[in-house]
């Protein structure tokens, strides 16, 4: 389909929305996206989920027949496990016969956006990924403000029509994310050392401290630990697509924990010192985003 064919969907103000998987992300885009569109609809697999976002008032309607979800919608935002965008790709063909923006909101990349470059033509798909959310996941913990000043990473497709980029764009303005461009592959390497290591860092941890420690956990032990909180299912769809740059960024991370394991052990405080202040300098550089 040509782009001009894409310009005859409607802009964010006026177009009707599918959120499709209503967890912590889902949900709480829904709520962020609350009278900025012409409608929502929400399709979630389990009937509890599907009653609190009604009784919630987090969507217009809710169903887990994705067909009636899917029917007339103009922007489909696909906030399911990692493992499971992919299939419900492959669904969208089957389920909704008009053309449509589609964004996803999957913590890896490159296997999504692969599958969404094998859509029929009618399809105009844009890979998402904020970067937020809570370790407590579910429907019940979506908050509104959650993608308040959080960094949202686009990737697009080389079909993907300015139009779409344009929608998409109002939508992360709308909930008061900052976008940012990246491609797939470049996405998949940053975030296995800014999201995907610090989990795992996070469990090894929690695993290594004795438990009779407990009362002694202070802000500290607590804040560097808190990701292993974690919903596991879904930390395992992401650490099974991005294997590699995780296994890479593990081996970087094992270097660094050596240089300071090698300064303990022969009383090298004097090099300790300087690791110790080079760290707090790139620290920075974290803390402010690289702004």
């Amino acid at each position: 389909m040509s782009e001009d064919g894409f310009e005859g969907l409607p802009g964010l103000s006026e177009a009707r929305l599918a959120v499709i998987g209503l967890g912590l992300m889902g949900g709480s885009l829904a709520l962020a996206l609350r009278g900025h569109c012409v409608s929502l609809a929400g399709f979630d697999p389990d009937p509890r989920v599907l009653c609190l976002a009604l009784q919630e008032h987090v969507v217009d309607r809710a169903s887990p027949d994705l067909s009636e979800i899917l029917l007339g919608t103009d922007l489909i935002i696909l906030s399911a496990p990692v493992l499971a965008i992919p299939e419900v790709l492959k669904s969208l063909d089957q389920f909704h016969p008009s053309p449509a923006v589609v964004l996803d909101l999957g913590s890896t990349k490159t296997q999504i956006v692969a599958a969404m470059a094998d859509l029929p033509e009618r399809f105009d798909p844009l890979g998402g990924h904020p970067m937020c959310g809570k370790e407590k996941a579910s429907l019940a913990n979506a908050d509104a403000r959650l993608y308040n000043e959080a960094v949202f990473a686009l990737v697009p497709l080389p079909r993907t029509s300015d139009w779409a980029k344009g929608m998409v764009l109002d939508l992360v303005a709308t909930i008061g994310s900052r976008p940012l461009w990246l491609e797939a592959a470049e996405h998949d390497r940053w975030v296995a050392a800014t999201s995907h290591l610090p989990y795992l860092l996070a469990n090894a941890l929690t695993l290594a401290t004795p438990g009779e420690a407990a009362p002694l956990a202070g802000p500290g032990f607590l804040s560097t630990s808190r990701l292993a909180g974690s919903y596991t299912p879904m930390m395992l769809d992401v650490l099974q697509t991005n294997r590699q740059n995780i296994l890479h960024a593990l081996q970087e991370f094992r270097t660094r924990l050596e240089d300071f394991e090698r300064c303990v052990e022969g009383e090298d405080f004097e090099t300790l010192a300087n690791l110790l202040q080079e760290s707090a300098r790139k620290h920075e550089i974290f803390s402010s985003r690289g702004v």
